[in-house]
Parts: C-alpha cells; sequence; structure tokens
C-alpha cells in the first residue's frame, strides 16, 4: 500500500487542477535500476494497463502498475522543502536498498 503525506496530496491536486487534469489518474512508477536502486517518475496519465492497481486519496486517484506495485509496497510520497525555496518530492520506501529512513527530530 502506498501512503501520501497531506503535504504531498495537497501539492498534486494543485497540480491537477493547474493543468485541468482533475479526472485524470496520478500513475506512480517504480524501476529497479541495473545496480539495484530504484527509479521514481509521476505523471498523470489516462491509459489502462492490464493489473493497474488504482487507489483513492481524499478525492485523486492514483493508479501503480502490477510491476512496480510489489516496489511500492509500503512506500509514502511526500513534499517537502530540501533547501530555502526548493520544494520537491520524495520517496520514502523501505523497499528501496539505498532507504535510509528519516531522523527523528
Amino acid at each position: 500500500m502506498i501512503s501520501l503525506t497531506d503535504s504531498a496530496l495537497e501539492q498534486i491536486k494543485r497540480a491537477a487542477q493547474d493543468g485541468d487534469m482533475r479526472a485524470v489518474p496520478l500513475r506512480v512508477a517504480i524501476k529497479e535500476q541495473v545496480d539495484g536502486s530504484f527509479h521514481y517518475a509521476m505523471g498523470f496519465d489516462e491509459q489502462r494497463l492490464p493489473g493497474d492497481q488504482f487507489l483513492n486519496f481524499d478525492g485523486l486517484d492514483l493508479v501503480v502498475s502490477a510491476t512496480s506495485k510489489a516496489l511500492a509496497d509500503g512506500m509514502t510520497i511526500d513534499f517537502v522543502e530540501l533547501e530555502p525555496g526548493r520544494f520537491e518530492f520524495i520517496f520514502l520506501n523501505p523497499n528501496d536498498p539505498t532507504y535510509v529512513p528519516p531522523r527523528k527530530k
């Protein structure tokens, strides 16, 4: 199961509204690289693939392919300020071999 933080959900909804993509699901994809690391991608996608899993977060539809589903299990997507004025989505994925859990403050 994938989860979204409130910050990520708000930003995705804002992007969907700005791009008039409110009715189009957000696809989250994960590809395992040759070195074992994971590459993440997100984008609004109307295409339906066999095995797609759909999740709903407060009116936002999210879709994950069957291939990405196993790699995404337990993942949280967040939207954070990495440095002053620079916000990005991050993928907190315990399945990723390079994953380091966030430090508690």
